[in-house]
């Protein structure tokens, strides 16, 4: 169903309104970026582990710069299970905390050896339960990797458009998450995640969104209101150790 071109009215959106809106935005943003894909470089369900766990904190661009070096002295999960921490860590230094990354990475690739015979489960409950493997970096295997609709991915483009575009309220990603789930069609959820990223990168900035271009303003009910936006959803983190991802 085509979306009513009405700038939306915050509080007083029924649930249903709400769907069709938020199928509405995507169905534009497909049209929009009909090319939009996982931007970490993979060729195999361990190397996109690997690149997701080193994105925390980090850009993809240069996730993407260190990861052929590291693929290339490590190319099984066995390979990186046998890695000395100190020449991980130096493979890995530019894309920050790479001590913690690096001890991560290791672990993770011993669990995959010991634990699921040298593969990458395919399941949720079993991918995070891997050292520095959290919800968000196991919707990115799944979807990519397997074709798996299990969730959401919410980094920080999508946590700042899903609070701009009025689909959730809350702040953290698991709730996000939650909020999106609910009213996005699941065979929606894959696709949300390189749509929302896209539009982030080029027209929903976190400083500067550019409105004026944007497919979707008339269906976004943050639209214009630029300290708004900002505090929708695009506040910035506080640096601190790597999380789980």
């Amino acid at each position: 169903m085509t979306p009513k071109t009405k700038r939306p009215v915050g509080r007083r959106e029924g649930k249903r309104a709400k769907r069709e809106r938020a199928t509405g935005v995507l169905h534009r943003l497909a049209a929009e970026y009909p090319d939009a894909e996982c931007a970490l470089h993979h060729e195999n369900p361990f190397q996109l582990l690997v690149a997701t766990i080193l994105s925390a904190q980090c850009t993809d661009e240069r996730v993407n710069q260190v990861t052929p070096a590291l693929f290339a002295r490590y190319p099984t999960p066995q390979d990186l299970a046998g890695a000395k921490q100190e020449e991980v860590e130096e493979l890995v230094h530019s894309t920050g905390f790479f001590r913690s990354k690096a001890r991560n990475l290791i672990a993770m690739a011993n669990a995959l050896v010991n634990e699921h015979g040298g593969e990458v489960p395919s399941e949720m409950d079993a991918l995070v339960r891997l050292p520095g493997v959290g919800r968000k970096t196991a919707n990115v295997v799944l979807s990519n990797a397997f074709g798996k609709a299990e969730g959401v991915v919410v980094d920080t483009h999508v946590k700042r458009l899903a609070g701009r575009l009025g689909f959730t309220r809350e702040a953290d990603p698991v709730r996000i998450e939650r909020d999106l789930m609910e009213i996005l069609p699941r065979e929606l959820w894959g696709d949300a995640e390189h749509l929302l990223i896209w539009h982030g990168r080029l027209v929903c900035k976190a400083q500067r969104p550019r409105c004026e271009v944007c497919v979707v303003a008339e269906l976004c009910p943050s639209r214009g209101a630029r300290d708004g936006c900002r505090g929708r959803g695009g506040a910035a983190k506080k640096r601190s150790p790597a999380p789980a991802r």
